[in-house]
């Protein structure tokens, strides 16, 4: 049975068309995949089918009473509530069924016999509703998600509004699989999730009985939750039984058939043309020549997708730093509490580290502290000397209406526009892409505009700080290589073991130090 059936979608932003006259249908029970590079549209096929877009034509249709639940990151978490609180709140509906069981109940002190027996009758529906829907155990269901998903480990009578962006992510995400939908809609669900959550969100999603959409750039994890595959490229949308790989097989091999008849018509073409260029004018040969031109415009004409440029970085070095990057003395870091025991760290020219560990431990607050950008709550930090750094934020939460060109004009105002370009199109964004205002990017195409300002100044240091977040297989693999190849020293946070593992020296448990696990 369909769930959900998109027909005849078609959608743009200005003169950048997005999808064109694009199908899709879920039914029952299927766990799909959306895949695509940075920019084709998946997140905005998702606010689409959400209702948060209006198409520009096309019919969006979903099955009648149908609950549908979508993790959207940039849902406000009001002040004042806790954990336990949000949590609670994915039953609602049943505790709005409970006050009207109530009601009901109060009602009947003042009824006749006759409306009496209506409302018992009513009373047992809602009586059955609730049994059936586990409102009995509301707060052991609470308990099991918090548990999988570690916020247990934060304690759910804390304040939402003092969780970091990691925590918050991971309370909306337990809020929505405890509502349980009949349609799970995910959109990167493992960028603000640690290794063993993810791990935990894998199994929970490979046992889920209802049907779920899951936009992921995380392939090992995609792969192993979908049995279905919906590929945006070009403005369309095709669908491909399987799983991702299953999908690469097929896929590759409708290019090069596609290709081979290209190629194969191109040749017939160039022959006709040839054959009335040099026929046309003789009077035994005309109608001959008349009979090939007729078939050349009746011709259907093979169109080969154009490529997407694929993205290209290459770190510029700055001269060597000094042996010590940084030494810390008996450093306690955190806001207005500790957040970590006194830490005495060092690294050294060279070293590549990975700093790991669950969210909300403190380890972009100890990169702030070591770059400067906050202070200590004790101890001291040392850097070397002759330190260029590049710092890659995990977030950039303030509007940007810059277009690209003045967002990195901005920084390298000795560059000519063509080089400007250039150096943005390197990163792997289309013309259309550069320019467009920052704030209509996707997650992906804003990344490599960071990226781009950051390969583009001389650096000995990088800090990163999940930099592989909202990034295509594309372009996370070249980042790989470009961090491999880097001579200068790497501090990277990363929950992808399958991209920091090849890159890295050193791995640094933050766990071990931090005050905030229990």
């Amino acid at each position: 049975m369909s769930v959900l059936n998109v027909k005849n979608l078609s959608h743009g932003f200005g003169d950048r068309a997005i999808f064109n006259d694009v199908s899709f249908r879920l039914l029952k029970g299927e766990h799909v995949g959306l895949i695509g590079a940075n920019g084709e549209g998946k997140s905005t096929f998702m606010n689409i089918i959400t209702g948060k877009l209006e198409p520009d034509a096309g019919k969006v249709e979903w099955s009648k009473k149908v609950r549908v639940g979508y993790l959207d990151q940039h849902t406000a978490l009001e002040r004042g509530l806790s954990i336990r609180d949000v949590l609670k709140s994915a039953f609602q509906y049943l505790f709005d069924l409970e006050a009207q069981m109530n009601g009901l109940y109060e009602k009947m002190a003042e009824v006749s016999p006759e409306e009496l027996e209506k409302l018992l009758e009513e009373v047992g529906t809602l009586q059955d509703l609730l049994t059936n829907n586990d409102f009995y155990v509301i707060d052991a269901k609470v308990e099991e998600i918090a548990r999988g998903l570690g916020l247990e480990d934060i304690g759910l009578d804390r304040d939402v509004q003092d969780l970091s962006g990691g925590q918050r992510t991971k309370v909306l995400l337990a809020k929505l699989l405890l509502e349980k939908p009949e349609i799970l809609l995910l959109d990167e669900p493992t960028n603000y999730l640690d290794e063993q959550h993810i791990e935990w969100l894998r199994r929970y999603l490979q046992e889920y009985e209802n049907a779920f959409i899951l936009i992921s750039h995380d392939l090992p994890f995609l792969n192993s939750v979908i049995n279905l595959i919906y590929h945006m490229e070009n403005q369309e949308l095709n669908r491909y039984v399987g799983d991702y790989d299953d999908f690469m097989k097929v896929y590759e091999m409708k290019k090069q058939q596609l290709e081979a008849a290209y190629k194969k018509q191109q040749q017939e073409m160039a022959d006709l043309k040839d054959f009335v260029a040099r026929n046309k004018a003789r009077v035994s040969t005309r109608n001959m020549a008349m009979s090939r031109q007729k078939k050349l415009d009746k011709m259907e004409v093979i169109e080969l997708a154009q490529e997407r440029p694929k993205p290209e970085f290459n770190f510029k070095g700055a001269r060597t730093s000094s042996k010590l990057i940084f030494e810390t003395s008996d450093l306690v870091i955190g806001y207005e509490e500790p957040l970590s025991k006194p830490l005495n760290l060092k690294m050294e020219r060279g070293q590549k580290i990975a700093l790991v560990g669950a969210n909300g431990i403190g380890k972009t607050t100890l990169l702030k502290s070591i770059l400067g950008e906050i202070k200590p709550i004790s101890g001291s930090v040392e850097k070397g000397d002759y330190q260029h750094i590049g710092y890659f934020e995990q977030e950039i939460k303030t509007a940007n209406y810059n277009t690209c060109i003045e967002e990195v004009w901005n920084e390298f105002s000795h560059f000519t526009q063509y080089e400007i370009r250039a150096a943005l199109a390197k990163c792997g964004l289309t013309t259309k892409h550069i320019e467009s205002k920052v704030e209509v990017l996707s997650g992906g195409e804003k990344a490599k505009v960071r990226l781009c300002k950051l390969i583009n100044n001389e650096t000995n240091i990088l800090v990163l700080d999940e930099p592989t977040n909202h990034l295509d297989v594309d372009a996370k693999d070249e980042l790989k290589r470009a961090l491999k190849e880097y001579k200068g020293s790497i501090l990277i946070i990363c929950h992808e073991p399958e991209f920091y593992q090849d890159v890295v020296t050193d791995v640094w448990n933050c766990e071990s130090w931090t005050t905030k696990l229990f």
